[in-house]
């Protein structure tokens, strides 16, 4: 998948000491991606838009 197009953003799941971070690109027509921000040549996973968005309404809440 050539996510060279993808514009990313940290997650507002992320840590805010900057340790663990996840980065998500949900610019791309048809796909959600996420990486891990220390190693953004990395892997990145795939997700459907719809799958994303159950995963994301599964979170529990910040207290």
């Amino acid at each position: 998948m050539d996510l060279s197009a993808a514009r990313w953003r940290k997650s507002t799941r992320s840590g805010p000491d900057g340790g663990n971070c996840v980065e998500v690109a949900d610019s791309l027509p048809g796909v959600v991606a996420v990486r891990d921000s220390k190693d953004p040549d990395g892997p990145a996973l795939a997700f459907a838009p719809a799958a994303w968005r159950a995963f994301v309404a599964a979170l529990p809440t910040r207290s």
